[in-house]
């Protein structure tokens, strides 16, 4: 049983959601340059910049969960060197590059933990296995009503005009069939499949028409200049014309699966959650979410906190 979870931005939209799921099954402290933005649980300052502030942090903690983009790589070897075991959220390609080349050691480090990647990841194993050999396609639909922090929506400006293409995919109601644009999620490279796609699409379809026309390449170089930055940023953060609602699916063969639910944060803090809560069983090192849980399971036991599972 994990006794002590540290979770690194855990005061904010997903960790908040994590350090909730968490409660009544380890003790909880979160960390990060502002303690003070905490309610309701321990919290520390942390500079992940700061070697002797990792050490002091890791003190008595046999769980980390990571919901920030920054020294990923630094604080997953620290943990890794203490025995202690690591998950982390980060859906950065880059980032997770750093992270699956942090060595081994006698710890868990776990990837892939959220909704996308993560969920999907675990989508795709299901159909790919159940359809070998087919081209599986992932589709992640997330509710332009909710409202994201900073680092998410930078997340998604700088993902536009990385990958063309676009296709149709029928959602679970109520969303139905969409235009899904290509995305760079980091799944459909490290899911080790020969032809895996990710696309993105929002459950406002006046949304995510403006999602198509920012995703051409010459129009996101625009978005991304230090001139338009800024701006790009306000009108990105401050777009709200839908609900909190998610669905993510896979198909591979005219196989399908699907994961569907409210509040994409709150969804990624509580698969965040789940993991910590597994820390314990797993093989050590570095592996992606879907090689060390069966999707069957995993995904079943997250349907308990109010989503809803499609599996063939």
């Amino acid at each position: 049983m994990t006794t002590k979870t540290l979770i690194v931005g855990g005061y904010g939209a997903v960790g908040r959601e994590a350090a909730t799921g968490l409660a009544g099954h380890t003790e909880v402290v979160v960390a990060g340059r502002n303690p003070e933005r905490a309610r309701g649980v321990a919290a520390i300052r942390l500079d992940l910049d700061d070697p002797a502030g990792i050490d002091a942090a890791l003190d008595g903690v046999d769980a980390v969960l990571m919901c920030v983009e920054h020294g990923n790589a630094r604080l997953a070897r620290a943990c890794l060197d203490r025995g202690i075991g690591y998950a982390d959220v980060t859906a950065t390609p880059e980032v997770i590059a750093e992270l699956e080349k942090v060595g081994q050691g006698n710890a868990p480090v776990v990837l892939s933990v959220g909704i996308a990647p993560g969920v999907t990841n675990l989508l795709a194993r299901h159909v790919s296995d159940l359809a070998p050999g087919e081209p599986v396609r992932i589709g992640v639909l997330l509710g332009s009503g909710e409202r994201h922090g900073a680092a998410a929506v930078a997340w998604t400006i700088d993902g536009l005009g990385r990958e063309k293409g676009t296709w149709t995919a029928d959602f679970p109601a109520p969303f139905g069939r969409r235009t899904v644009h290509r995305f760079p999620f980091s799944d459909q490279h490290t899911l080790g499949l020969p032809d895996v796609r990710t696309g993105l699409a929002l459950d406002s379809r006046s949304s995510t028409a403006l999602l198509g026309a920012a995703n051409r390449r010459s129009v996101a170089k625009v978005l991304r200049s230090p001139v338009m930055r800024p701006v790009t940023d306000r009108v990105f953060g401050g777009l709200h014309l839908g609900s909190d609602g998610f669905a993510v699916i896979a198909e591979a063969g005219g196989v399908r699966a699907s994961f569907t639910g409210r509040g994409q944060s709150r969804a990624t803090g509580l698969v965040g959650a789940h993991v910590i809560r597994r820390l314990p069983g797993l093989r050590p090192g570095v592996a992606h979410l879907e090689r060390l849980v069966g999707p069957t399971e995993f995904l079943t036991a997250l349907t308990a906190e109010g989503f809803q599972l499609e599996l063939p």
